[in-house]
C-alpha cells in the first residue's frame, strides 16, 4: 500500500548501484510504485558525480560505502548531500562500516539479505524522519553511547588534531563557511575568485576527512578552535 496522498509528489529517487541486474530489478521494482519516482540511475561515482549536482532528487540509493565516500568527497556533490537522505543496501553488518555510514550521513543501512519489501519501507520511511538499521547495530550503537564513547573515537580525535593544522587562510574561510555563506558570497568577502574558494574548502574537507563543507565546520568546532571573529 503507498503512503503518500495521490497529490503528493513521488520520492525521487537516484540509484547508485554497480550490478546491472540488481539496477533493473530495483527500476523495474519502484516503477510500480505511484509513489516511487526513479529519477536517474548509475553504476559507478564518476558518473554520478555530474548527474547528482543536476539532478534533484529526495533519496540516494546506493549499494556501496566506497562509492558514497567517493562522491561524498566532491565539494558540488557533498553539498547537495546534505539534503538527500542516503540509503545504503546490501552491506554486511560491521559495525565500523555501520558507524562511517552515518558519519557520512546514511540514514538506512540495510543489509544483503533485506527483501524488497524492506527495500522500498526504508526509502519511504527515511522521509518521514525514521533511521533504519538492523537490531544488532542498533544495539551497538546504544551501547557506545550508554558507555559515553562515541563511534570510532579514535578516528575523531585525529580529525580534531588535524584541524590545528589548517592555515589562517583556511580557518578564515571556514568562519564564512560557518555563518552560511556561499562560496560567491565568500569570494566577494574576501576579494577571490569562486575557484580559488572551492579550492581552499576542498582541501580543508580531504584534510579533515569531511564529507561535506559542514562537517568540516563541526570537525573544527570540535576541536576547540574558535570559528568567531
Amino acid at each position: 500500500m503507498n503512503t503518500k496522498n495521490a497529490s503528493e509528489s513521488p520520492i525521487r529517487i537516484y540509484l547508485l548501484a554497480q550490478n546491472r541486474l540488481v539496477r533493473e530489478v530495483l527500476v523495474r521494482m519502484f516503477r510500480k510504485r505511484t509513489d516511487l519516482a526513479v529519477v536517474g540511475v548509475n553504476h559507478d561515482s564518476a558518473g554520478a558525480i555530474a548527474e547528482l549536482t543536476e539532478t534533484p532528487c529526495d533519496v540516494l540509493l546506493l549499494d556501496s560505502l566506497d562509492t558514497l565516500r567517493a562522491i561524498g568527497q566532491t565539494v558540488k556533490v557533498a553539498e547537495r548531500l546534505g539534503q538527500v537522505k542516503i540509503v545504503l543496501f546490501g552491506m554486511e553488518e560491521d559495525q565500523q562500516c555501520f558507524f562511517e555510514a552515518v558519519r557520512w550521513g546514511v540514514r538506512a543501512y540495510l543489509p544483503k539479505d533485506a527483501s524488497s519489501a524492506q527495500m522500498i519501507g526504508a526509502v519511504r520511511n527515511v522521509m518521514q524522519g525514521e533511521a533504519i538499521c538492523t537490531p544488532k547495530l542498533c544495539n551497538s550503537l546504544f551501547e557506545l553511547v550508554s558507555k559515553g564513547i562515541l563511534p570510532n573515537s579514535a578516528a575523531s580525535e585525529q580529525r580534531c588534531h588535524v584541524a590545528s593544522e589548517l592555515t589562517c587562510r583556511q580557518r578564515q574561510l571556514m568562519r564564512l563557511v560557518a555563518k552560511g555563506m556561499t562560496n560567491k558570497e565568500i569570494a566577494a568577502s574576501l576579494q577571490l575568485s569562486q575557484f580559488t574558494v572551492k579550492n581552499h574548502i576542498r582541501r580543508v574537507m580531504t584534510h579533515l576527512h569531511a564529507g561535506s563543507r559542514h562537517q568540516a565546520v563541526d570537525v573544527i568546532r570540535t576541536s576547540g578552535l574558535s570559528l568567531t571573529e
